[in-house]
Parts: structure tokens; C-alpha cells; sequence
């Protein structure tokens, strides 16, 4: 069993074994390059590949951009994005550590939504290129940015080099933050409209759970068995 994440080596993947050597069965011992499995390599080059993507899609989506608070969004996410990519193939290319360590994304803006809805033109598909507006434009940075964190959870999960799932799994949190900045912007100007239930709905929900009491059966069980074999090792 993988010992469980915590802040550190999420955030400081120089801390993971990424140098060690890994056996085949067939062919032994795997040098560090070639430490990936087959599910693993297929799902590091859609990451790769989606990165790409994204990349180029801000670049196509830059010159449409008028508001200059949108345009420093996309400027900062593009440089982040670009240096996790680096930082990403580096290690999938080497198996081992990077050369730099990852770190969060820092967005800028405040997140108080704006709850509730106002009217809006309904949304359709634009005819020509003259058409394209911010709102447009954020919400094609806002879906990328959501694709790209469920690919990176698909393949941390499959990841067996432990340097690269670290660096996967610590860039999934920065596509989050990521899609929020972008969806707080859009909040603002009314391009995400986020309703509400009511306040006697929202109540029931909220409340529709209660903590856990005791201790789960299982672990009652499994207690109750260690005191029974240091007892009896007492005995003897």
C-alpha cells in the first residue's frame, strides 16, 4: 500500500524515490527512463497532448480578448500552464525528479459569487470570427481548463512512476483553481449565473446528513483480536 499524500510531497515531488530502480519480470532490472507502465504512457500523453491543446488554445483565443482583466487571466494561466508542461515531460521523459518543484496556482481576484439570475441573450453558436466575445472566449478557457483536471485524475490514477503521479496529481488542484478564477470572472459579468434553491430547500439539503457515531464494526473487530493475541502472547 502507497503511503497516503500530504502537503509536502505534493507540492515537492523532489521528495519521491523517482531514481530507483524497478524490475520487469521478463527483462529485470528498468532503467529510470523506461520506469512507466503501458496505461500509464497512454494516459501521460493525453495529459501532454491536452496541455497542448490548451496552450494553443489560448494563444488562437488571445487576440480576441478585450477586457484587460480577462487578457491578464489568460496571460498568467498561459505562463503557469507553460511551465507545468515543461516540468511534466521533464519527468516523464526522465522518470525521474524535476529539475524545479511544482507550485500552486495563485489567482489574483476575490471568490464572492453572485447568486441568483438576470436576464441574458440565450446563447448560440457564432457565424463568423467578427462575432466572438469575451464571454465566448472565457467560456472556452473555463471547459478546457475542467477537461484537462478529469484527464489528470484519470491518469494519476493509472500512474506507477511515483515522481510523475505526484507532479499529475499535484497539477489537478491548479486546473481547479484554474477553471474557478475564470468562472468567478465570468460570474461578474454575468456570463455563469449560478441559481439557487429556495431557503427552506436549501436548508433540508444542507442539513440532510448528520456526522458518524461510534466506531465502525471492523475496527471494533480488529481491536478487539490485537488485545486477544497480546493477551495470549502474555501467557506464555
Amino acid at each position: 500500500m502507497q503511503n497516503p499524500m500530504n502537503n509536502n510531497q505534493m507540492q515537492n515531488p523532489n521528495n519521491q524515490m523517482g531514481n530507483q530502480m524497478h524490475q520487469n519480470l521478463h527483462t529485470g532490472q528498468i532503467p529510470p527512463t523506461l520506469n512507466h507502465g503501458g496505461h500509464e504512457v497512454f494516459d501521460i500523453h493525453e495529459v501532454l497532448t491536452g496541455t497542448i491543446n490548451i496552450l494553443n488554445l489560448y494563444k488562437l483565443l488571445e487576440n480576441h480578448v478585450q477586457d484587460p482583466e480577462l487578457r491578464d487571466i489568460m496571460t498568467r494561466q498561459s505562463q503557469f500552464i507553460q511551465e507545468e508542461y515543461n516540468l511534466t515531460l521533464e519527468c516523464f521523459k526522465t522518470g525521474q525528479d524535476p529539475s524545479k518543484r511544482t507550485e500552486p496556482y495563485m489567482m489574483k481576484q476575490g471568490n464572492d459569487f453572485i447568486y441568483g439570475l438576470t436576464p441574458m441573450p440565450p446563447s448560440q453558436p457564432i457565424q463568423n470570427i467578427a462575432q466572438m466575445t469575451d464571454q465566448q472566449v472565457s467560456v472556452a478557457m473555463l471547459n478546457a481548463l475542467k477537461a484537462s483536471a478529469s484527464v489528470k485524475t484519470i491518469a494519476a490514477g493509472e500512474t506507477t512512476n511515483p515522481v510523475v503521479r505526484r507532479v499529475i496529481a499535484a497539477s489537478i488542484p491548479n486546473c481547479l483553481e484554474m477553471a474557478y478564477e475564470v468562472s468567478v470572472y465570468q460570474n461578474k459579468h454575468h456570463y455563469y449565473q449560478v441559481p439557487q434553491l429556495s431557503q427552506q430547500d436549501m436548508t433540508m439539503m444542507v442539513n440532510a446528513f448528520a456526522p458518524a457515531q461510534g466506531m465502525p464494526q471492523t475496527m471494533n473487530q480488529n481491536t478487539n483480536m490485537n488485545i486477544n493475541t497480546s493477551m495470549n502472547y502474555m501467557k506464555h
